[in-house]
């Protein structure tokens, strides 16, 4: 089964070794989507967890309990096409090619099956027409 989620971490939880514990402890398997971390700053990651339902109910326990704030992606990614001007700025940031220019018609693209909500294409929108709906 997978799991997105959004975890973050107190500035003293900052240096412990996730993903490593999640792996040996739990036998879950973890993609980070985006990593936001910094020493002495409160961190944030968006992870793709990917193990059995028991054992990712057992990691999201055992994080909730060293004080990680552990909140499940329902969220997705909207695109309103009237303000949208099918620029293509957001096409280079999105790791998983959910958003293409189409090459005849140069307009903006967006398979959402492809999109992991990282949300890294909200800030390179120079006319705001990105965001996530929950």
């Amino acid at each position: 089964m997978k799991k997105r989620v959004t975890l973050t971490f107190p500035k003293r939880t900052i240096q412990m070794p996730i993903a490593y514990r999640l792996a040996k402890d739990f036998n879950v398997a973890t993609n980070i989507i985006r990593a936001q971390v910094a020493p002495n700053q409160v961190g944030k990651l968006v992870v793709e967890l990917l193990g059995d339902i028991d054992e990712l109910d057992a990691a999201l326990d055992w994080m909730r309990s060293q004080d990680i704030n552990v909140s499940l992606a329902s969220q997705e990614i909207t695109i309103n096409e009237d303000t949208c001007v099918d620029c293509g700025l957001c096409t280079g940031v999105c790791p998983t090619q959910a958003l293409t220019l189409d090459p005849k018609t140069f307009q903006l693209q967006f398979t959402r099956s492809r999109c992991v909500v990282c949300e890294q294409c909200i800030p390179t929108c120079p006319v705001q027409a990105i965001s996530t709906n929950f």
